[in-house]
């Protein structure tokens, strides 16, 4: 009888100790979830002053240097992936990539399919000419001409919304430069750009000038998929708010706008 007791009470506590072993163990696991993982941020890859190839062939820019800081004030680690912004979404919405941070306008349209952290610049949209262009100074001077977009921007979605009150055509690229050389061989008399890119760039000589006000446009946001990498985000938006506190944030815009 008491062998028969002994054998109950240590099978008892073999058990509790495996469940309880279990349960540390995934408790270690949630804890730890994060640890040794390397997220996959996709980006493009001409944005200026967003981000874009230094001399050296390194990218910089305000997107690749507030993730840096971000991630170091986070304790994460990422691979950063220049694909161009419409090859940057859909390796986000292929699962080859966890984040996407380029410059991406936060959209009714764009919630329905990502979660958007907390707003890190507020932009808006201004037409550009060729320097030497003293035709084109107002919308109405677009009447039957052709004007270049870039895929994807808020400029483009501002043209859009514009080009049949103001009976315009659009051109559509993939990369600012080329949106802009169009412009300047005079394919397409004008153009629309994200204000902070369209200033950058006038400042290194990209040969355009801006000929109307900014139109307000939407706030730029860090996307992930729906329900997705949510520890991300809210490792992004903790970052974001420390760098803003500590001052880094505003030392960052200072490097590439700081003439806004």
């Amino acid at each position: 009888m008491k062998r028969k007791l002994i054998l109950g009470i240590s099978l008892f506590l073999m058990i509790g100790l495996v469940v309880g072993c279990s349960g540390d163990s995934n408790e270690d696991q949630e804890g730890t979830q994060t640890e040794g993982k390397v997220y996959q941020i996709a980006t493009d890859t001409t944005f200026a002053p967003f981000e874009f190839q230094n001399d050296a062939g390194e990218y910089v820019g305000i997107d690749i240097d507030l993730l840096k800081a971000i991630a170091e004030d986070q304790g994460f680690k990422y691979e950063l992936k220049p694909l161009g912004f419409n090859a940057a979404v859909a390796a986000l919405e292929s699962n080859q990539a966890d984040a996407v941070i380029a410059g991406m306008s936060i959209t009714e349209d764009r919630e329905k399919k990502y979660d958007f952290s907390e707003p890190y610049y507020d932009s808006g949209v201004v037409m550009a000419v060729s320097a030497s262009n003293e035709d084109i100074t107002s919308y109405k001077d677009l009447k039957g001409k052709k004007v270049a977009v870039k895929v994807g921007t808020e400029g483009a979605t501002f043209a859009e919304s514009i080009k049949d009150e103001y009976d315009f055509e659009l051109s559509y690229f993939d990369e600012s430069p080329f949106m802009y050389e169009d412009v300047k061989t005079g394919n397409s008399v004008a153009c629309f750009e994200d204000y902070p890119v369209m200033g950058y760039g006038i400042t290194q000589d990209n040969g355009l000038k801006m000929v109307t006000d900014m139109e307000k446009g939407a706030s730029y946001g860090f996307a992930v998929l729906k329900s997705k990498n949510t520890e991300l985000l809210e490792m992004f938006d903790k970052g974001l708010s420390n760098v803003k506190e500590n001052g880094k944030y505003q030392d960052i815009l200072d490097e590439y706008i700081s003439a806004e």
